[in-house]
């Protein structure tokens, strides 16, 4: 089936879901760049910062992997976000040798004040959005989490 326009209606899903991801990604990017200013942290210091948040620790080997950096790289991000008081580094409890890296508390405390501030802003977003569009995104979402998950 296609409406008028010969667009069928999936079609016209994908391309409004596009048009609002392209738009709000440029939204949020620009305020996180702009608190990320504030707080003197970079990108990708912000990226491993939020993922370490999620995790226990992480031998720097494992943080390397997970940005696809190498090792000298991942260690520049840990040395800066240390410095800055959001990450620390121990020594393995089974082997001394083996240095694992975890967030403190200050960097807890940013992540989840800049995923506050995304989440309002994603709430502002979807309540200006047409109901059928947040309702398609929202589907289009779960569906993508779930492979996620699967992988």
């Amino acid at each position: 089936m296609s409406l008028s326009n010969g667009i069928k209606p999936q079609a016209k899903d994908h391309a409004k879901l596009a048009d609002f991801i392209l738009f709000s990604q440029r939204e949020f990017l620009l305020n996180l760049s702009k608190e990320l200013n504030r707080d003197n942290i970079s990108f990708a210091q912000f990226f491993l910062l939020s993922y370490l948040s999620t995790s226990k620790e992480l031998t720097m080997t494992d943080i390397a992997r997970k940005m696809g950096h190498s090792t000298a790289a991942a260690t520049g991000l840990v040395d800066r976000l240390e410095k800055l008081g959001y990450m620390e580094r121990t020594h393995a409890i089974d082997d001394r040798r083996k240095v694992m890296v975890r967030v403190t508390q200050k960097g807890l405390e940013l992540v989840g004040r800049l995923r506050d501030e995304l989440q309002n802003r994603i709430a502002e977003a979807m309540h200006e959005t047409a109901a059928p569009d947040a309702v398609s995104f929202m589907a289009a979402y779960r569906k993508l989490d779930e492979t996620a998950v699967l992988r």
